[in-house]
């Protein structure tokens, strides 16, 4: 392929206040910079394709650090229930879908909103009423908490007898019997026995649904941060086919149960991605749920919850495990991405990382620790230390209906300004940025929005939520990209995005206005 030349136009290294500008770059057909300024005007008469960048900016491509492509894609496949504002709005919903899918014998639906019922507790005679006579699967914008009716209990063997189970929890009426809401893959697991699952034809679909509109937010490289064997299959499939609209990085989950039986599964399907030699298709990392989420008081907590006396939260793995299983597969040349809500889960991940390096030896290993929605400020320094990698969910730094009504109740005052610190660990350590898509939106604008205000898009509170760990637009935007780029362990720059103006000019909330105009991947345009 042949050099690709951009003129008319700002094009920057970077996002920071020292970005290099110039105004004309040459690549050539896998991304790489072979020519800048009046040496790449000079290449335009004998390049396959001249782009006229008509006083835009070209700039680093955005990352994904962290989300679930597939599942998002999924969603566009089911109920669209995300936007519903109220219980009957979902069940209307869910019972309209139903209605023009008699085919479908069973119905998965995502992303309700989990504030909608007290607690957050659904019950599964709220579903019957839309769909009494086939299994109804709903999962709540967490991921971690799935709503069904009561067909579905009946066929899973899920009743009032049902233990609970390991590493989940079943919430349950006075009588025992169960609500109609499963907690963590302990519990939701139990459906799967019965449920067929999603087809693998919905799953392609949903890949290409994911990443085209991936490339269209001007988003280069996605962290797909639990992938299961089936979705191997799905992800091999859409890169054969060419399918795939932007680099996909599958990080393997490790199930704390069986990981030992999944030691050779995962080194097989990376093998079986690298001699695909697809540029957009890699399977270097290997995920770990170390705890829940605080929303159903399964975060892992140093402190009991607020509302809860007692409670701590629910830890995955025994210690010895997670520690034996990380340095098998860091020895393998894994990278090690691990989900830590709570305070205590993000110590024990600090834990092992050590451990790790104590076991295998120093090298660029660049773990990640995602989310660090609260994190004891001894544990902060130890980042720089392990080289780990901060991953935000930056949209989640706001107080929302979820920080409002799920998050504080369960946490309290004293532990409230220690959520999220993203200016700390950007001044000491490195993070980068995701959306965990679809739990929230896989838009970075308003993601970067929020990382630089600490508010909601209306600008509430006046003076930002926890304003000491807002971060400048320069970093946010950096974050998003070439803080991603790193996690990667990719060439920030190599992929690009083409915006109709500069973003580091834009007020943060004004962002939304800021036009992806195009986006290069390995040195081919994704987008129109």
């Amino acid at each position: 392929m042949g050099a690709t030349v951009f003129l008319n136009g700002t094009i920057l290294d970077g996002y920071g206040a020292d970005a290099a500008a110039t105004t004309a770059l040459a690549i050539d057909g896998d991304g790489t910079w072979i020519a800048t300024g009046p040496e790449a005007e000079a290449l335009h008469g004998d390049a396959e394709s001249v782009i006229d960048l008509a006083g835009g900016v070209l700039a680093p491509a955005f990352g994904d650090g962290h989300a679930h492509p597939l599942q998002g894609g999924l969603e566009k496949l089911g109920p669209q229930v995300r936007a519903c504002r109220s219980v009957a709005e979902i069940v209307a919903c869910v019972k309209r879908w139903a209605d023009e899918h008699p085919e479908q014998e069973w119905i998965y639906g995502a992303s309700y909103d989990a504030t909608l019922a007290a607690d957050g507790l659904f019950d599964a005679r709220w579903l019957d009423e839309a769909v009494p006579d086939r299994p109804v699967v709903l999962r709540a914008w967490d991921y971690h908490t799935v709503w069904v009716n009561s067909e579905a209990l009946r066929r899973a063997g899920i009743d009032a007898d049902t233990p609970e189970p390991p590493l989940g929890r079943i919430p349950r009426r006075e009588d025992g019997s169960p609500l109609g809401i499963l907690q963590e893959p302990g519990a939701v697991d139990l459906l799967l026995p019965v449920e067929p699952g999603r087809p693998h034809h919905e799953r392609v679909e949903a890949l290409r649904l994911a990443t085209e509109e991936y490339a269209s937010l001007g988003i280069a490289w996605i962290q797909d941060a639990w992938v299961e064997p089936a979705e191997v299959e799905a992800y091999l499939d859409a890169s054969a086919r060419g399918q795939l609209a932007t680099r996909v990085n599958l990080a393997l989950r490790a199930d704390p149960l069986r990981w030992r039986d999944q030691v050779p599964a995962f080194v097989e399907a990376r093998r079986r991605v690298e001699e695909l030699d697809d540029p957009l298709l890699t399977a270097a990392t290997v995920k770990v749920f170390v705890d829940g989420v605080v929303e159903n008081h399964t975060a892992a907590m140093l402190d009991d919850y607020t509302d809860v006396p007692g409670d701590r939260g629910m830890v995955n793995w025994d210690a010895a495990e997670l520690a034996a299983a990380a340095v098998t597969f860091d020895r393998l040349g894994f990278q090690l991405h691990f989900h830590a809500i709570g305070d205590a889960a993000c110590r024990i991940a600090l834990d092992v990382f050590e451990r790790v390096e104590e076991q295998n030896g120093p090298r660029d290993r660049r773990p990640v620790i995602a989310h660090v929605q609260l994190a004891d400020p001894a544990d902060l320094p130890r980042f720089a230390r392990l080289g780990a990698i901060a991953n935000f969910e930056p949209l989640w730094a706001q107080l929302d209906p979820m920080m409002l009504d799920l998050t504080l109740p369960r946490i309290g005052q004293e532990r409230e300004p220690l959520q999220y610190p993203i200016r700390t660990l950007h001044d000491s350590a490195r993070i980068s940025f995701g959306s965990d898509w679809p739990v929230s939106d896989n838009d970075w604008r308003p993601g970067v929005a929020t990382a630089v205000t600490r508010q909601t898009a209306a600008g509430v509170p006046a003076a930002g939520w926890t304003p000491a760990e807002r971060i400048t637009l320069s970093d946010a935007l950096d974050s998003y990209s070439v803080g991603v780029a790193h996690q990667a362990f990719a060439d920030a720059g190599r992929d690009l995005v083409w915006l109709d103006r500069d973003p580091r000019a834009a007020a943060p909330h004004d962002l939304r206005e800021v036009r992806v105009l195009g986006t290069w991947i390995a040195g081919v345009r994704r987008t129109a």
